[in-house]
């Protein structure tokens, strides 16, 4: 079980699955990561994993704040809930390579918060700030309810 924080710190909202990785590292059994490199490189930090929870930052049209659950397990993430990544790939081709590839956890639930603010030097937009604690209770309870699941 892995939750992964996806984002970049320098990059105002983009730094939400950060934000929310940091709150709940400290929980006994989870094993949370901060990804801020290339979304293909998920790849290698899944592997071998049963359960991942990915937190990223998404921008759909939903107001500022927005919470969205997707269960990645058995479709697609929405293109409308895929942000503009400044990287190669976003998350949600990474996800959809790994599931050609063989290579998707069983289990994977994705949680987008939608972002506004993404100039490098930006801080969190007020609205994002408002969400992070939500959001990582949302991330959490998840998790928990994941590792319940695996020791039964």
């Amino acid at each position: 079980m892995i939750v992964i924080g996806v984002g970049n710190a320098l990059r105002g909202d983009d730094a939400a699955g950060l934000e929310v990785v940091k709150r709940i590292s400290a929980e006994p059994g989870l094993e949370c990561r901060a990804h801020g490199g290339e979304a293909i490189e998920l790849l290698d930090i899944w592997r071998g994993a049963a359960a991942v929870v990915l937190v990223d930052t998404v921008r759909s049209g939903a107001p500022v704040g927005t919470i969205h659950r997707i269960d990645a397990s058995t479709r697609a993430v929405p293109v409308t809930l895929r942000r503009t990544s400044s990287h190669t790939i976003g998350v949600g081709e990474a996800i959809e390579l790994a599931r050609v590839l063989r290579g998707l956890p069983e289990l994977v639930i994705v949680y987008g918060v939608e972002g506004a603010r993404f100039g490098a030097g930006d801080e969190l937009s007020a609205e994002v700030a408002g969400a992070i604690g939500p959001l990582a209770d949302a991330v959490l309870q998840e998790a928990r309810l994941m590792l319940s699941r695996r020791r039964t």
